[in-house]
């Protein structure tokens, strides 16, 4: 779901593409000429949003050739590198960077991203020396989303149900070391708001050792309000008005006794600065404006009431939204929203160019949007090769770009090398009774493959 573009006659990488791992894929239908002379598509990114649209073309142009371009060594974006290790069947995360908070302090040691977090302890190379301090007996996270969720649910996991996962062997490691006992997520309006799923609140409620904080005065005269609501936001709010006002049956007590660790929602609060230790030296705590909500429905806003207060904490981790990056010069790139501007997937004045995923339409959705917006720009491609309106003439596609590779000393991985290091990761996470245990140092990687 992060910066996902292509061109129709494109470059190379890894040859005749195949599916991502997961999700299922309806079939859209597409009938064109077998006469037609090959379709060279070039997919820039390998993740989720890439690898949809690739195998809708290919299903639908029977002369389409799609190569796929990887910054990474290894392939399939959120699905590899932004999943949490106890959810390998959610696939809901991605974007290349994350929203800065824009507030004093947060450069402060002790401070980063949920982004970098979750990169982290799922082994993505650029974040494998985060090394985040867990010798605090607190931490907060500023948001309410399925990523802080995620994150929350990490810090809070006893060690050892994360044995079996994919999680990396570093991440582990520091985590059974962790002093982390209490979470806070942290949000500027209210319940009704909040952007989490029922799902991912269930298993937080659930979650063994573990005891919700959870305050009933937030949920004042909720019941009422939540009568005209969307059923799934009816069923996520009567959830969270059970879990603060009800006492646990039995067997939600036994599963919380003995509850060593806690999380708690911070309702209508926003960060305005991170707090400093004595020393100036890291992070230990972190101001917020006590706000209210003006406005309804899909309009309200958190607007400020001149009170402030102080959370003491040991890290702060923000998951206050993701944005894309801009792809290259020659591509247009509204900064503001973080989105390259398009109509229907079209990038607009660049005939021949594409984009799908979130620097389409933002950072909005779960995979399986992903999946059908993908299809939907793949069609949308479709319909101008049959009207003409792409670029003409022959293109050399993956051969000038192993041109220019070759003239640079670069040797690329192609996929079979990523199968090469696929069956490395299943072997050395076989020993430990892991899925795999991921391969985190590109380096690493190359020598393996003898680059």
């Amino acid at each position: 779901m992060a910066s996902r573009c292509w061109r129709w006659w494109g470059w190379s990488a890894w040859p005749r593409t195949r599916p991502p791992p997961a999700g299922s894929t309806p079939s859209f239908r597409h009938h064109l000429s077998t006469q037609e002379k090959t379709l060279q598509i070039c997919v820039v990114g390998s993740g989720p949003a890439g690898f949809y649209t690739a195998q809708h073309l290919l299903k639908q142009h029977p002369q389409a050739h799609v190569d796929i371009y990887e910054k990474q060594p290894v392939p399939f974006g959120l699905v590899r590198f932004g999943v949490a290790p106890d959810h390998p069947e959610v696939k809901s995360y991605g974007a290349e960077d994350h929203r800065a908070l824009e507030i004093p302090g947060e450069e402060l040691p002790g401070v980063c991203s949920a982004r970098a977090f979750v990169g982290w302890y799922n082994g993505l190379p650029e974040n494998r020396e985060l090394e985040p301090d867990l010798s605090g007996d607190t931490a907060v996270i500023l948001g309410q989303g399925n990523v802080a969720l995620d994150v929350a649910r990490i810090l809070l996991t006893p060690p050892e149900h994360l044995e079996r996962t994919d999680i990396t062997k570093a991440a582990l490691g520091v985590l059974r070391q962790s002093r982390v006992k209490t979470v806070w997520l942290v949000g500027r309006r209210g319940p009704l708001q909040v952007a989490f799923t029922i799902k991912e609140l269930r298993e937080m409620i659930q979650l063994p050792g573990a005891r919700p904080i959870l305050d009933p005065a937030d949920f004042l005269g909720l019941q009422d309000k939540i009568k005209e609501v969307p059923r799934p936001r009816k069923r996520l709010t009567e959830l969270l008005l059970r879990a603060a006002t009800e006492k646990p049956g039995p067997e939600q007590a036994a599963r919380r006794a003995p509850a060593s660790r806690a999380w708690g929602l911070r309702f209508f609060r926003s960060p305005q600065q991170v707090l400093p230790s004595p020393d100036g030296r890291r992070a230990a705590g972190v101001r917020l404006a006590v706000t209210r909500l003006e406005g309804v429905g899909e309009a309200t806003r958190a607007v400020p009431t001149g009170d402030m207060e102080d959370l003491p904490c040991g890290l702060v981790l923000s998951s206050v939204g993701f944005k894309s990056r801009p792809v290259d010069p020659s591509v247009p790139f509204d900064s503001k929203l973080g989105v390259i501007p398009n109509v229907e997937g079209r990038v607009m004045d660049v005939p021949g160019l594409y984009c799908s995923g979130w620097v389409k339409r933002g950072p909005t959705g779960v995979i399986a949007t992903t999946m059908t917006d993908s299809f939907l720009t793949g069609q949308m491609l479709l319909q101008d090769l049959k009207a003409g309106l792409l670029p003409s003439g022959p293109r050399p596609g993956y051969a000038a770009i192993q041109a220019l590779l070759s003239s640079r000393g670069v040797r690329p991985v192609s996929f079979s090398d990523w199968e090469k290091l696929d069956a490395e990761e299943v072997a050395r996470g076989q020993g430990t009774g892991k899925p795999r245990e991921k391969l985190v140092d590109p380096q690493e990687m190359l020598r393996l493959l003898g680059h």
